[in-house]
């Protein structure tokens, strides 16, 4: 398959940007690698777009520089970044046909309508889309309309393509679809990538990389692996993950968590008057009331399908615990969860980092 473009890198270095008395980010520090598929994920509000707009030239930012390849881009005006972005909205023109729009980048440069031409039909075929180049966007489904909107980027031979929550219009079967489409495509062409969401599956499925960012502060950039596996913080541990990770409040001394009159072992050692002990509903085990790391009443029992999902009240909190499918306990029911020392993470609750 064609390679379109030079793979470039990109670093964004203490960057600042604020809205008046809002800071939006803050000394943020990022180096993407040439060819990789970096995803910025956080909340609305966590300035993930912000960083997008400041690296296409759309926004200026209040400090810091920002570098696609050796070039200091931060003062240069967008059209000459060689970027080409995807956003939420597609942005098709509605009077143009599909090969019209896939091609009006060329258009403006003045190439030639026999290359042009050919530029079309290879673009179009990369999302697979040869047999709708006649036809105006209000014929088409919303996926079509994004697969035009993606050929019309890749036609740009970008450096680096930015993508703005561009499945969140498509449905959930339509979204797992081309979330399939778009990493294939990317893995094909090696054009280096960042692409905002607010979906984690959307992030942990197509990232080599990813950014959180919570408040316009990068909290962690890892593998999804590792992001799962080893959260750097609470907020980390708790924002990733279907259903989240169970958090149980009590207090760290030595290696023992105390919570609600019981001691339970881990890993690691330190002391928190205030700590968090957390642990993933797919790591807990299900027993009885006398077996369990802890005990309590079921609070609800969901089949979801290929599991249970178990709710054990523990004081003021709850435990969520993946259990077999055959699981038939009833609500208020006596039961035992066992917690796995190796599967517990221990956090500071007052400043949210992890206590190793």
């Amino acid at each position: 398959m064609k390679e379109f473009g030079n793979q470039a890198s990109v670093r964004f270095e203490n960057i600042e940007k604020s809205f008046g008395d809002v800071k939006v980010l803050r000394d943020f520090d990022l180096v993407v690698e040439p060819g990789e598929f970096i995803v910025l994920l956080g909340a609305s509000g966590s300035g993930k777009t912000t960083a997008l707009r400041i690296l296409s030239g759309l926004e200026t930012p209040s400090g810091g520089q920002v570098y696609i390849g050796d070039e200091n881009v931060t003062d240069i005006l967008p059209k000459y970044r060689n970027i080409s972005m995807v956003f939420q909205s597609y942005a098709l023109y509605p009077h143009k046909t599909v090969a019209e729009n896939i091609g009006f980048p060329l258009k403006v440069r003045g190439m030639g309508k026999e290359d042009m031409d050919a530029a079309i039909h290879d673009a179009a075929s990369q999302v697979q889309i040869e047999n709708l180049l006649d036809r105006y966007p209000r014929a088409l489904s919303g996926g079509q309309r994004q697969r035009v909107a993606l050929a019309r980027a890749i036609i740009r031979s970008p450096s680096v393509f930015l993508m703005d929550e561009p499945l969140s219009n498509l449905d959930a079967k339509l979204r797992g679809h081309m979330r399939a489409q778009l990493k294939h495509m990317q893995k094909s062409m090696g054009i280096t990538t960042i692409y905002v969401t607010h979906d984690q599956i959307e992030a942990m499925t197509l990232a080599q990389r990813v950014a959180i960012l919570e408040k316009g502060v990068l909290q962690q950039l890892a593998t999804p692996a590792e992001i799962y596996n080893d959260p750097a913080n609470l907020f980390v541990a708790q924002f990733i993950g279907s259903p989240p990770m169970n958090v149980v409040h009590g207090s760290l001394d030595g290696s023992r968590f105390l919570t609600n009159g019981v001691h339970v072992q881990t890993a690691v050692s330190g002391h928190a008057e205030k700590a968090v002990m957390g642990i993933r509903p797919e790591d807990c085990r299900i027993t009885s009331p006398s077996e369990g790391t802890l005990s309590g009443k079921i609070f609800t029992n969901e089949l979801i399908g290929d599991h249970a999902l178990v709710t054990v009240a523990w004081g003021e909190d709850q435990i969520a615990v993946k259990a077999p499918k055959e699981f038939a306990g009833e609500m208020g029911d006596d039961i035992g969860v066992i917690i796995p020392t190796e599967h517990l993470f221990v956090f500071d609750e007052t400043s949210g980092q992890r206590i190793r």
